[in-house]
C-alpha cells in the first residue's frame, strides 16, 4: 500500500458468524486530521459500509489504533456475502463469472467469499445470477449493504 494509506480497525456484530468481529481494512487517506478515510477493500463479514465509502476513524486508546466510528459518506457501491453449499462447484470458477459482470471479490478458504458491486454497475443480472444459484442450492448469498440504486433494480427484478 502507498504512504497514503492507514490500516483501520472495525468493530461490529457479524450475522455471518453471529458473533463480534473485529476487521481490519485498508483505507485512503482523506484528511487525518478530521479522521476521514475512505474504504479501500471488500469488508468481510458485514459490517455497514462498502468499499470507496467515506468514514469517521480516530485512534482509540484500548484497541490501540485508529478505530472506525461512522460512516460519513456513502459510495453507492454494494457488497454481497456468498457461502458455497455445493461441494461441486469450483468457487475460483464462480468467481470469475461474477467478475465477468463486473464484481471484483476476495475469499477465505474455498466456501466463503465476498463481492463488490460499484454504484454504475446494473444489479439486476448480478441478482438474478445469485438468485439462480440459490434457487438450485448451489449457493447462499445475503446483502450487507445494499445502495439504494441496486436495491430498486432487483426491487424491478422481483416483481
Amino acid at each position: 500500500m502507498s504512504e497514503n494509506s492507514e490500516k483501520i480497525l472495525v468493530r461490529y456484530f457479524s450475522n455471518v458468524l453471529d458473533e463480534i468481529v473485529v476487521e481490519t481494512l485498508w483505507t485512503e487517506i482523506i484528511d487525518s486530521e478530521k479522521g476521514l478515510y475512505k474504504i479501500d477493500n471488500i469488508p468481510f463479514y458485514g459490517p455497514e459500509f462498502s468499499s470507496d465509502d467515506i468514514v469517521f476513524a480516530e485512534y482509540d486508546n484500548d484497541e490501540e489504533r485508529i478505530t472506525f466510528r461512522n460512516v460519513v459518506e456513502y459510495s453507492g457501491n454494494s457488497t454481497v456475502q456468498v457461502i458455497v453449499l455445493d461441494e461441486n462447484l469450483n468457487v475460483e470458477n464462480l468467481r470469475n463469472e461474477f467478475k465477468k459482470l463486473g464484481c471484483e471479490s476476495e475469499g477465505t478458504g474455498n466456501k466463503y467469499f465476498v463481492m463488490e458491486i460499484l454504484f454504475d454497475q446494473n444489479y439486476t443480472p448480478i441478482f438474478s445470477k445469485l438468485s439462480e444459484l440459490e434457487a438450485t442450492e448451489k449457493i447462499n448469498f445475503a446483502e450487507p449493504n445494499i445502495s439504494e440504486k441496486h436495491l430498486n433494480e432487483k426491487n424491478k427484478t422481483c416483481s
